[in-house]
């Protein structure tokens, strides 16, 4: 989550970087005379409004945590959810309804048990890391040795890490806007080579997350590809807080930790994909999507199930309020959380028609209350926010700026300078629940569902209707596509 905000940029360029609204927010432009016509005005608030009334969106979320659960890419689940999005597109209405087969890493999580042994013994709540290796069969009992960070941890040294399980301590930052995500996720993906590189014997994070429920966090890592490979767990708050209180005693304290989670190889999943056809040969293409995939632990409820029918019951108001001039085009991506093996895909699959693609929107930070639009259009068109303001008014009233490139999984397509838009919605209850146990439908609030499906109602009419071109992005901010691979992402969500 993969978020989409502060996390989605370090995603895709490959660096940790502050979200772009983290300064001030900036004073909406003022308007461009004529930009969008009233009939494309009227249409738009028709869509918000029905947005605004959906139970549609909610009742298809219901159904797909009920009745398909978990989605970890390459699992049963995953194919159960591409069943779903095909079985649901074709019921909405959708034309062009199909499945692009993409190749995904296949993981097991197995099962995990960490235990203090001394200086007084206690269990602890703890999950693997995707991705993460086992543990011996006998596994590994060792002292502990904390750090706040990986400069932390290499300014310990060889000497004090070597034999010994490396406890990363640091604390997510709980914010509006996700903005400590992306400086404490770092210890998430690169933690465990860091500490094998200084002869560490097993790995410990605090779960990247800001609840403090008895409920660990999991998520993406990766191994540097020729170096030892150790297994990375993840603890709940509450233990990481316990494990903390016997350190600061000032007593050695030893931790036994089994692990036999594995990878299985590789499977074949899919995004899923359905339209609502343009008018005319040379209609354009706004992509809006979320992805399909989940963490095995809860039902992806809000990360991001939430956002898959968001975008498919936006799209269906959207095509209800008139017919688009330019294609609305669903995509239900794969495999998000653990490689953008769907993103990458997609932008490799349709390179030829990415000139095509008018702007691109992504919900992947869960059903919960929308603050502001964010932007990434091209030079010059700034005028352009303040009808888009005026429509969503009733949904939100502040802007953030122009500085977003999308989510993770349109990333690709924004780095070869395809525009954005995006809701920003608050992040605070949504790093709670984050790939954790605790994401499940009875979490999701249907008033704040239906304000997210009414934004992004209003949002796709007015860039579906031709009216305006929101240009491209500068060159500058372009990164190539990458090839689809079956491995973790190199900067996980």
């Amino acid at each position: 989550m993969r978020p989409v905000r502060a996390f989605a940029a370090a995603l895709i360029v490959l660096a940790s970087a502050a979200p772009a609204h983290a300064a001030p927010a900036p004073a909406a432009p003022a308007p461009a005379a004529g930009a969008f016509s009233q009939a494309t005005l009227t249409r738009a608030r028709a869509a918000r409004d029905a947005g605004l009334r959906d139970d549609a969106g909610y009742d298809a979320l219901r159904e797909l945590c009920t009745q398909v659960g978990p989605r970890l890419a390459g699992s049963p689940g995953d194919a159960r959810a591409v069943a779903w999005g095909l079985e649901t597109m074709k019921r909405m209405g959708f034309s062009n309804v199909r499945a692009e087969t993409v190749t995904v890493p296949r993981w097991e999580r197995g099962e995990c048990h960490v235990e203090i042994t001394a200086p007084w013994p206690q269990p602890l709540v703890a999950c693997a890391l995707g991705g993460s290796v086992a543990t011996p069969e006998e596994g590994v009992e060792a002292e502990v040795v904390a750090a706040g960070s990986i400069d932390e941890l290499k300014a310990l040294g060889e000497a004090r890490v070597r034999g010994r399980i490396v406890f990363f301590r640091g604390h997510m930052e709980r914010a509006r806007t996700g903005m400590g995500y992306g400086a404490a996720v770092t210890v998430r993906g690169r933690g465990a080579s860091e500490a094998a590189k200084l002869g560490a014997v097993g790995v410990l994070i605090r779960s990247i997350g800001t609840d403090s429920n008895r409920d660990p966090h999991t998520g993406a890592m990766r191994y540097d590809s020729t170096g030892t490979r150790i297994a990375a767990l993840s603890l709940s708050a509450p233990d990481a807080d316990l494990l903390d209180r016997q350190i600061a005693s000032g007593k050695a304290v030893r931790l036994r930790m089994r692990n036999t989670s594995r990878s299985a190889g590789v499977a074949v999943s899919a995004k899923v994909i359905g339209e609502f056809p343009g008018r005319g040969a040379g209609a354009g293409i706004v992509v809006v999507g979320g992805h399909l995939d989940s963490w095995d632990l809860g039902q992806g409820a809000h990360d991001d199930g939430a956002g898959c029918v968001i975008m498919l019951a936006a799209a269906k108001h959207a095509a209800a309020a008139g017919p688009p001039r330019h294609t609305i085009r669903v995509v239900l991506f794969a495999n998000e959380e653990f490689g953008l093996s769907g993103a990458r895909g997609y932008a490799t699959r349709h390179e030829a028609e990415l000139a095509r693609h008018v702007v691109a929107m992504e919900s992947d930070l869960g059903a919960f209350d929308v603050w502001g639009l964010e932007t990434g259009f091209g030079p010059g068109r700034e005028t352009l926010v303040t009808p888009l303001m005026s429509v969503l008014a009733p949904v939100c009233t502040e802007y953030v700026g122009n500085g977003t490139r999308g989510g993770a999984d349109t990333g690709p397509l924004t780095s070869r300078g395809v525009p954005a838009l995006q809701l920003a919605t608050d992040a605070r209850p949504y790093f709670d629940l984050h790939h954790s146990a605790n994401d499940t439908f009875d979490k999701v609030d249907v008033a704040l569902l239906r304000e997210n499906i009414a934004g992004y109602a209003a949002l796709i009419v007015m860039a579906a209707s031709g009216d305006v071109d929101f240009g491209r992005l500068p060159p500058a901010a372009a990164t190539p596509v990458a090839t689809p691979v079956a491995t973790p992402a190199a900067t996980p969500r």
